[in-house]
């Protein structure tokens, strides 16, 4: 047999992400100029955030300072933790689990938030005594027309925070039970077999994932139009593209460093690569995220008005079908 024939892989290609020191290093200078310019969308992306913060604390009511900072927070903060993970490719686990955990509270927020805009719980209901939820949307039962219409209580009210909050308090719990695996050898993102944990523990948490969507969704479906001058549409376009980034994109990028299609480029392995890739894209489209959020919720807070006073549509919430 021709020995050299049989291809050979890199010795670099086969070890664990590299260290912080090494990869500063050898930083060419497109490297140098590539990494300080993420670096500075990051910083800037917790600055916006941070004076976002001192604008909502001085200006917003009481009632709404607390979901509206967490609800601006989901793009600086990702975009932070993408930034650690860059530099310190070791860590991208943590920080996407981190990010991963933030988003969950963030999930239940946005529902409190649009309840909040409304005028909160009480006022809520009074709106939709003569309102019925739409409950057929997705993510879960989009293509279930014929579900029934729920009449708007303080059970089916409570069941939607439920939804997601258990999203928001399981979460963290799954990810401290990650961890504590991980410390112990068996939890391995790459181990894709029957027998490893990761494969149990994170179909199980995209289930509570999807769950925890769908109230926010029929929330959203209900208020939209009641929401609109309040521009509820793009903040919750916000939302779902903060989502479908942070979650979806990433989970396509690994699974594409996992299969190969994304090669290995010493000092970084395949899979190393792939998370690496992720993380800077992250931080580009976190950045300008952050930046629109900044304009979407920047306004003046007054009171909805009354439905029953107001004639424009514009105010009012689903009919009855």
């Amino acid at each position: 047999m021709d020995n050299g024939s049989i291809p050979t892989m890199d010795p670099e290609c086969m070890q664990k992400p590299p260290l912080a020191i090494d990869i500063i290093l050898k930083l060419d200078i497109f490297g140098i100029i590539l990494y300080s310019v993420l670096t500075f969308m990051a910083a800037m992306s917790m600055l916006v955030y941070m004076e976002e913060c001192i604008y909502i604390y001085k200006k917003v009511p009481n009632n709404k300072k607390t979901v509206i900072i967490w609800v601006n927070g989901a793009a600086p903060v990702i975009g932070t933790m993408s930034c650690l993970g860059m530099w310190i490719p070791r860590a991208t686990m943590f920080t996407d689990m981190f990010s991963a955990c933030y988003f969950s509270i963030v999930v239940f927020k946005f529902l409190i938030l649009m309840v909040e805009e409304v005028g909160g719980d009480e006022a809520f209901l009074k709106r939709g005594g003569k309102h019925k939820l739409r409950i057929s949307t997705g993510p879960c039962c989009c293509c279930c027309p014929c579900l029934p219409y729920v009449a708007i209580t303080k059970r089916s009210l409570f069941l939607l925070k439920l939804g997601s909050f258990q999203f928001a308090l399981l979460k963290p719990v799954f990810t401290i039970l990650s961890i504590v695996l991980w410390t112990n050898g068996t939890f391995d993102l790459a181990d894709l077999t029957i027998t490893g944990s990761a494969i149990w523990i994170n179909p199980f948490v995209g289930i509570l994932t999807i769950i925890a969507l769908w109230p926010v969704a029929i929330m959203f479906m209900h208020l939209r139009t009641a929401l609109r001058t309040l521009k509820i549409i793009p903040k919750y376009a916000m939302y779902q593209l903060v989502l479908i980034l942070s979650q979806l994109q990433t989970a396509i990028i690994n699974i594409l460093a996992l299969n190969g299609t994304i090669a290995c480029a010493p000092p970084f392995s395949a899979t190393a690569r792939g998370y690496m890739m992720s993380q800077q894209l992250l931080i580009l489209e976190m950045f300008i995220i952050t930046l629109a959020t900044r304009l979407l919720y920047r306004r003046q807070y007054d009171p909805l008005p009354e439905e029953e006073q107001d004639d424009n549509e514009n105010t009012k919430m689903a009919p009855v079908p």
